[in-house]
């Protein structure tokens, strides 16, 4: 049975001139544009106003995470010419700025982070006016991956947790909560003016309690601007939508984590996602410095949720586990 939804999640199918020039464009240089793979409900007003974001690194991921909507399974072959063609596209767009993410690819030693720093290089050479954003996948933990990713210098370098510690390996079964975490706090240590960002998705079974640890693990990594969005269920094979946050709540979500955590900003919203008025945060957000996490934990470990088989990890499938409650103060 489909769940209905909420009033304030309706919105308008795209179809604006410049939404459909730029999906011509994609369809034109062979480009993929995570807008479209993971069905983002802002695509309509975000390629109106001149925004994209590419995805690279190929449409199939190697993770198999229960909230997203991009395919996974083996991937595809690794394109070198991408970031030739992708920084092309950008230029002919005339962008103002651009966000770069991929799937995972654990297969690559270096997760394909020397794709990314190519082709945040050429952006910054073909279209000097433009800012470049990236978000990356966790590498594995791989601070060396890490630091190929930083020295290419993006305005603004994301990772997101996406959820709580609890239902992290539930939901997210190839990743680390604390690997997540920590990696954006290496950032810092690499680059102490580099802006850093992370999202985390709520209705997927989280608490209120859990939702503000999970701030507060983000800000002793020094995560400069934090997303906080609705999850919306791609189809019946992911995981369920638990609750529906009303718009009064991700109101005080920003609130407690501007003013309380120190977070310098935070969107906040049911249709809020990673690249939500990326833009003006680019231009508008002044970095902090590093904070009390510096250093990558749990760096290619298997997650809770896997065992390791003859060929590599397995996925465990099991129950949700319970929540714990917690003492958070500021609530």
């Amino acid at each position: 049975m489909r769940v209905r939804k909420p009033e304030w999640l309706k919105v308008r199918a795209p179809g604006g001139p410049n939404y459909l020039r730029l999906k011509k464009l994609m369809r034109e240089q062979g480009l993929h544009s995570v807008c479209e793979e993971a069905h983002c409900p802002n695509i309509g007003e975000c390629w109106e106003s001149g925004t994209a974001t590419f995805m690279i690194l190929g449409d199939v991921c190697t993770r198999a995470c229960k909230y997203c909507a991009v395919a996974h399974g083996l991937p595809t072959e690794l394109d070198r010419d991408e970031p030739r063609r992708v920084a092309s596209a950008i230029a002919a767009m005339g962008l103002e700025h651009v966000v770069i993410t991929s799937v995972n690819r654990d297969e690559l030693a270096d997760g394909g982070a020397a794709i990314y720093a190519d082709l945040i290089r050429r952006i910054h050479a073909e279209l000097p006016g433009c800012s470049v954003e990236v978000l990356i996948p966790d590498f594995k933990g791989n601070e060396d991956a890490l630091r190929t990713v930083v020295e290419a210098k993006p305005e603004i370098l994301g990772h997101n947790l996406e959820t709580v510690e609890r239902v992290h390996p539930w939901v997210r079964p190839g990743g680390r909560y604390w690997r997540s975490i920590s990696f954006l706090g290496a950032v810092k240590k690499m680059d102490a003016g580099m802006l850093t960002k992370s999202g985390i998705i709520l209705g997927m079974g989280e608490l209120e309690e859990e939702i503000y640890q999970a701030m507060r693990d983000l800000r002793e990594a020094a995560v400069d601007i934090l997303t906080l969005g609705q999850y919306l269920r791609p189809s019946e094979h992911h995981t369920p939508v638990d609750r529906w946050v009303t718009p009064d709540e991700f109101r005080r979500w920003k609130e407690i984590g501007e003013r309380e955590l120190g977070f310098r900003h935070i969107e906040s919203g049911a249709l809020v996602r990673s690249s939500y008025h990326a833009k003006e945060q680019a231009r508008e957000v002044q970095a902090g410095g590093p904070g009390r996490i510096t250093e990558v934990m749990e760096a290619d470990i298997p997650a809770p949720s896997e065992v390791l088989g003859p060929d590599g990890p397995v996925r465990v499938l099991g129950e949700l586990p319970g929540p714990k409650l917690v003492q958070i103060g500021g609530l």
